[in-house]
């Protein structure tokens, strides 16, 4: 986690020289005039803390300003986009007496930011989030912990606030991961389908799930929670634009009713490393891409026969369903190679 301390007094700059040393991966950013008591490795700025915050905005996960947090509620308020993409942040007094979790409490992780501020400077963690307050686990870290996608954001306010109201909410997860985490501490009944789960007559629902649902299964109060384990296989030819790519992957996702937010990797062939429109589909979902060579792909045993053009092209007998296989850490096919223009696709589950 990157992390931008910020100090704008001479004791937040002492402050801040503490917490950078006790965090380890935090880079500090003092007032000018202050440098000094921050010590070495301390980057000076001259003043405009507005313009200093909004050039690291992008690309910092997380701050901590040690300043009053009147002042970071209105310099950072115009930068704010959702709380799946803004960075945590703490707000510490230049006292050390607290460490205020401001901005992303879970999924943005300001409150476990600011318990290690705390433990780093002695300071008292405040965390104001309901579920936190009243020692009850939320889906939203859960997901964050587990890795998992969240369909809509909008309905974990809807469940954690299920949660604190003691009412009860069934779940549906093939991986047991929500009852694991949980473990007792919430009203939560657990189901082996969907629809057991809606003819329940509890108030609120939880599916963790690859699959697409219907729209007649939708309920206001209905969470998806997407796990990511699948891995697509893609061979193409060479200047294929992202836009086939992503029309092909949508059809035969729809088709088998899988969801795309649950895909974790794509498996290609190393010959498609700099494959501009691979890169740029995999980049727009932030979709890892791992590539494999030929003697690799060779290596696999898949069901469809040898294509003799990618046998021509880069010396291996397939690219899409050994490459699936493989980015699956050898799980099984649930989509055997597809070919639509120039684009062939392959599906595998991951163990």
């Amino acid at each position: 986690m990157r992390i931008a301390i910020i100090a704008i007094t001479r004791n937040g700059a002492r402050l801040g020289s503490q917490l950078r040393e006790g965090l380890g991966t935090a880079d500090l950013h003092v007032l000018q005039k202050f440098a000094g008591q921050a010590g070495k490795g301390a980057v000076p700025f001259a003043g405009d803390l507005k313009g200093l915050v909004a050039r690291l905005w992008p690309d910092v996960e997380g701050f901590v300003f040690i300043m009053a947090a009147g002042i970071v509620v209105r310099m950072i308020a115009p930068l704010l986009e959702s709380k799946d993409k803004d960075p945590a942040v703490v707000v510490m007094d230049e006292g050390g007496r607290f460490a205020v979790s401001l901005l992303s409490g879970h999924l943005g992780g300001a409150n476990a930011l600011a318990c290690r501020c705390a433990h780093v400077t002695g300071a008292r963690e405040v965390i104001t989030t309901a579920t936190d307050a009243n020692d009850l686990p939320s889906f939203d870290l859960l997901a964050k912990e587990a890795g998992w996608a969240i369909e809509d954001l909008s309905r974990i306010k809807t469940l954690n606030a299920l949660l604190l109201e003691g009412e009860e909410i069934a779940v549906v997860d093939p991986t047991d991961r929500v009852r694991a985490y949980f473990n007792g501490k919430a009203r939560l009944t657990f189901h082996d389908t969907f629809v057991q789960a809606l003819q329940s007559g509890a108030k609120g629902f939880v599916f963790a799930t690859n699959r697409r649902l219907p729209p007649q299964s939708q309920s206001d109060a209905l969470l998806i929670l997407r796990p990511r384990n699948l891995a697509l296989g893609i061979g193409c030819n060479s200047g294929t634009p992202a836009e086939e790519i992503e029309e092909v992957v949508t059809v035969q996702l729809k088709r088998l009713f899988l969801a795309l937010k649950s895909v974790a990797v794509i498996g290609s062939a190393m010959a498609k490393r700099s494959e501009e429109g691979l890169l740029r589909f995999a980049g727009h979902h932030g979709i890892e891409l791992r590539f494999f060579e030929s003697e690799e792909l060779n290596g696999v045993v898949v069901p469809s026969p040898p294509s003799a053009h990618a046998l021509e092209a880069i010396g291996a007998a397939g690219v899409a369903e050994p490459s699936a296989v493989l980015a699956s850490n050898g799980g099984s096919l649930l989509l055997k190679k597809v070919k639509s223009g120039n684009v062939t696709l392959a599906i595998a589950e991951i163990v």
